[in-house]
């Protein structure tokens, strides 16, 4: 991503702002309305209190005299009253820290106070109406016009508290004028109730216009949290947008730093074997440049006509199954158009929708390696031809002094012959392991597999060994009963997995030790045990017990001789027969070393 492109988040949709208001407005929290509400109807109360107080002083002074002077200090009385208890609930309401949960309680104390308020003023137009001059009835006749009218922007958030009010103020008024026996008053009292009907209806008008305004200010208000949280959201998207787009550069960089110093060939190429980059190595590897090869086709350039391996056929199979091939081995055309044997790591790169976006090939130059490995199969067979055949002549010469065939000789040439024909042995014995598992490694390694008795290939592994573990004053011995099972397994070869092993037992157990050989079957396997009393085998070897030229660091083992091969055979062997080897520490010392078969059923002995 560029970092001046634009990122397409849809922060709104093709309506207004309005529109969603609106919409937001119809779906307005009642609850919170209502506390709107009564605090737009407590707002005004101390400018009401004080009016009230004002207007009733006026016309306690208009109306005084000596007739009525009780009846208007009693109505003074009740204005005060009602002043100070509207004074209370407001205070009252301004201190309460739970005024907006308790929203519908304060407008039901609100709607008593203009109750009362409201029969104040209806009882001085009732009452001091009929009992005062023309003057002081016109006075009054305004008064309580202009006091109706005052209460419609008081109680305009609430139109039926606007209704009760004005009413317990214009129907006493209105009977009082309809029972005057004036014909003009009559007439008054028919309008009235025209009038309070007006106002009501424009106290209701007023409102609806209040509570959409209510709602939608509300409508804002989450609307604008809305579009907080989004924002907010939208500057962590963009952060972690801008993070991740750091990682992809770093990652390209660390990328694009490893390709060009690998010492391999690195391409990257196209679903068409088409070259889209190349390293510096792949130069040096083929001869060409990268713009030599930039764009063309890797099957049809870097490899020979007659190429078996990486065909065109293959390779639309590797693109469809999108899994990663290696250690494909093939020959690759230099620009000189030399032959360079070459072995290829293949890797489909494919994001998360399944879409192959390149493919990474690593090219090896083996050449040299392939020409190791035969001057190493030639060296075997120089051991096997020019080294076996006279040494076998040599060891048989010598069996034939060590056995007086040729007559008497002196003890010292017996000795000295038989110390040459043990270390001719153990050369033979070393050159035999060598080709064994240079047969074994390189897949040239057939078995003979037969149906073999276990009781019969345990016993004869005791004999031959017998004569061996008597050198070092071990005893080989069977622990437990054999079971009466065959395998279908290599004769010749599981013996020398048992020679080899019965053999290192009885090399590093102390003489007068014992070799214990057990057996067992369970669930299909046989499980064979070669158990010894020696040091056991150091925490840090045993990791590479098995591995070639493997032995021990240690003066025991130096002193015992041995090629470090034969466990490393013995893996090799069992595995090939689908079998498994290991080794455990033996309770009270030794080691026990164990190799698993399969016992085929239709091989089963009975």
């Amino acid at each position: 991503m560029n970092p001046g492109s634009a990122v397409p988040v849809d922060l709104a949709p093709t309506r207004g702002a309005s529109a969603r208001a609106e919409d937001g407005a119809a779906r307005a929290d009642p609850g919170r309305v209502l506390a709107d509400r009564v605090e737009q109807l407590y707002g005004p109360m101390p400018l009401g209190m004080l009016a009230n107080l004002l207007v009733g002083g006026i016309a306690t002074y208009e109306l005084w005299d000596e007739r009525t002077r009780d009846l208007v200090l009693f109505w003074w009385g009740m204005v005060l009253l009602v002043t100070a208890a509207r004074a209370v609930l407001y205070f009252g309401y301004r201190a309460s820290a739970r005024k907006a949960d308790e929203a519908g309680q304060w407008m039901r104390w609100l709607g008593i106070s203009a109750l009362a308020s409201g029969v104040n003023w209806g009882f001085a137009g009732a009452v001091f109406f009929p009992s005062h001059t023309d003057e002081q009835q016109v006075f009054l006749a305004f008064l309580l016009a202009g006091i109706t009218s005052a209460g419609i922007p008081a109680y305009a958030a609430s139109w039926p508290m606007f209704a009760i009010y004005a009413g317990v103020i214009v129907l006493p008024f209105t009977y009082v004028l309809a029972n005057f026996g004036n014909r003009l008053f009559t007439e008054i009292a028919f309008l009235v109730p025209i009038f309070y009907l007006i106002n009501v209806a424009i106290a209701y008008r007023l409102n609806r216009v209040f509570l959409s305004g209510y709602r939608l200010r509300h409508a804002y208000d989450r609307l604008t949290e809305d579009h907080t949280r989004l924002n907010k959201q939208l500057e962590q998207q963009i952060e972690e947008l801008l993070e991740a787009r750091q990682e992809v550069e770093a990652s390209g960089r660390k990328l694009s730093l490893f390709a060009e110093r690998a010492p391999i060939a690195v391409f990257e190429m196209d679903a068409n074997s088409t070259i889209l980059e190349m390293n510096p190595a792949a130069e040096h590897m083929l001869g060409y440049s990268t713009l030599e090869l930039i764009g063309r086709s890797a099957l049809n350039t870097l490899f020979p006509a007659d190429e078996a391996t990486l065909t065109p056929a293959w390779w639309a199979d590797f693109v469809a199954r999108r899994e990663p091939a290696s250690r494909i081995r093939t020959r690759c055309l230099r620009r000189d158009g030399l032959d360079v044997d070459c072995e290829f790591t293949i890797t489909p790169l494919v994001n998360e929708a399944g879409d192959l976006v390149s493919i990474i090939a690593q090219c090896q130059d083996i050449t040299q390696q392939l020409e190791a490995e035969r001057l190493k199969k030639e060296f075997t067979a120089t051991l096997s031809h020019e080294l076996r055949t006279p040494l076998t002549s040599i060891i048989g010469s010598l069996q034939l002094v060590n056995s007086g065939v040729v007559g008497d000789a002196s003890g010292e040439v017996t000795e000295l012959a038989a110390v040459a024909e043990r270390n001719a042995q153990r050369l033979l014995d070393l050159i035999n392991d060598l080709l064994d598992i240079d047969k074994i490694e390189s897949g040239k390694f057939a078995l003979m597999p037969e149906n073999v008795r276990l009781s019969d290939l345990v016993q004869e592994s005791l004999i031959l060994n017998k004569s061996y573990a008597d050198r070092f004053g071990v005893k080989l011995e069977v622990h437990g009963e054999v079971p009466d099972v065959s395998l279908h397994v290599d004769r010749k070869r599981l013996m020398q997995v048992m020679t080899n092993l019965l053999s290192n037992a009885a090399k590093f157990s102390p003489e007068g030790s014992a070799v214990e050989v057990g057996t067992r079957c369970a669930e299909g396997v046989v499980r064979v045990e070669i158990s010894d009393h020696g040091p056991g085998i150091p925490e840090d070897f045993r990791s590479r017990i098995f591995t070639r030229f493997a032995q021990a660091d240690s003066t025991t083992t130096r002193h015992k001789g041995g090629t470090g091969l034969g466990l490393a055979i013995c893996k090799r062997l069992i595995e090939l027969m689908n079998g498994r080897i290991g080794f455990q520490e033996r309770p009270g010392g030794g080691t026990i070393f164990h190799f698993e078969l399969p016992v085929p059923a239709d091989a089963a002995a009975t």
